[in-house]
């Protein structure tokens, strides 16, 4: 494919020039410019001036011929009159951009029963169903008009959040009040979050790294589950005031007590050592999962941490739809999944050493370690356990969003 900045370097000089160029002198300077390029020139030059690839080639066969046999004259250098030649496929069908136009976007101009709907949308099917309306055109053609249009080919973009709650902003402003607060006087602010899960093995995966050339790692073709190694589950906590990170490899279900387990890793082994006077400990997570401010496990979980610590825990949820705002994500999750691309991970030690690997020129550092325990699913919390537990609501969104937990008394 030619540079962007070739094509659109192109388009300048022919945009300059052809207002000055007859007939045949714009199909010389088309095949002096496809000769140029070398090799793809030819349909390089076609999509960025609109000449066509044909007439470019007569172009660079009438080159050929001058510089085998100077003294040619006469018929190369004829020029058509004014006027001349084939009239523009649009000027003979006035309603085929129209018919083109409604096809690429059927939901807003098109018919909703179009069977491209369904489809890819490539310029032979568009040909195809342009033939059938009555349109004879060639792929080609339509790779034209759609550039002429505005269209181009691209992919998906991620930007759309799902429906948003009401007190949004709100909540935000609430949490970043909090994390202030605590951060003024000296307690610990986590935030919390399970990456998604890894299959363990030679599998692929992706991004690229460094081999000798010729020689890429080998992986498997297919994807299917080892059942000697199976899968593991990060579950992560990181440490916003420290730009630390502790991480729990677990092999099991990703559940409130495998995630309550994994901050009382972090605890005991890193965050009692920064901080030894804490009294209090604040957690942001996210809204759903094994941490989700509906889950009662995730609740009763917390109070027995409380009262093997003697912390009172605050808990923050962020809003519905937000998970991508969580600090961990952008701070210690995507430099862990850019540590590790595209390297098999052939065992359960090879992530963790690579986890605990993971590091950045701010000074990210981040320990881990393997957790073995076993943590069924399906645990149901009674209506009486709920009401055993030591929460305090907070003043805002309390039923839900932002709670402490206390020592039970």
């Amino acid at each position: 494919m030619m540079p962007p900045v070739i094509a659109e370097s192109l388009f300048k000089k022919f945009s300059l020039l052809k207002g000055e160029l007859d007939e045949r002198s714009r199909r010389i300077w088309a095949a002096t410019e496809a000769l140029a390029i070398g090799h793809g020139g030819i349909k390089a030059v076609a999509n960025a001036t609109g000449i066509s690839e044909s007439t470019i080639r007569i172009g660079k066969k009438e080159l050929d011929q001058g510089i085998s046999n100077k003294s040619i004259e006469g018929p190369l250098r004829r020029i058509r009159r004014k006027g001349g030649g084939r009239k523009a496929l649009t000027e003979f069908d006035g309603s085929l951009v129209s018919a083109l136009d409604a096809l690429v976007e059927p939901n807003a101009r098109g018919d909703p029963m179009s069977p491209l709907r369904w489809t890819c949308k490539s310029t032979r099917n568009l040909a195809k169903e342009l033939k059938k309306k009555g349109h004879p055109v060639s792929h080609t053609k339509v790779a034209q008009l759609l550039q002429t249009l505005g269209y181009s080919l691209q992919s998906t973009r991620k930007t759309k959040e799902g429906s948003s709650h009401p007190d949004r902003n709100a909540q935000f402003e609430f949490i970043y009040e909090k994390v202030k607060g605590f951060q003024k006087i000296g307690h610990p602010v986590i935030s919390v979050d399970a990456k998604k899960k890894e299959l363990v093995g030679d599998f692929a995966n992706k991004g690229k790294e460094y081999q000798p050339k010729g020689h890429p790692e080998p992986v498997r073709v297919y994807d299917f589950l080892d059942k000697n190694l199976g899968k593991i589950t990060p579950y992560g906590v990181y440490d916003e005031f420290t730009n630390s990170g502790w991480v729990s490899v677990g092999v099991d279900h990703d559940t409130a007590q495998f995630a309550v387990e994994s901050i009382r890793r972090w605890w005991l082994r890193m965050g009692c050592k920064t901080y030894s006077n804490a009294t209090e400990l604040l957690i942001t997570a996210d809204g759903g999962g094994s941490n989700g401010s509906r889950c009662r496990l995730w609740k009763v979980a917390i109070q027995e941490l409380v009262n093997e610590t003697g912390l009172s825990i605050s808990v923050s949820h962020f809003p519905p739809g937000t998970s991508k705002w969580n600090k961990i994500e952008h701070r210690m999750f995507s430099h862990i999944t850019e540590n590790w691309r595209g390297r098999p991970l052939i065992s359960r030690e090879v992530v963790v050493n690579l986890i605990a690997n993971a590091s950045t020129s701010a000074g990210l550092s981040i320990q881990a370690a393997l957790d073995l325990n076993e943590y069924p699913t399906g645990i149901k919390i009674s209506d009486e356990q709920m009401r055993s537990l030591n929460i305090h609501p907070g003043e805002f969104h309390g039923t839900d969003w932002n709670y402490t937990i206390k020592p039970s008394t």
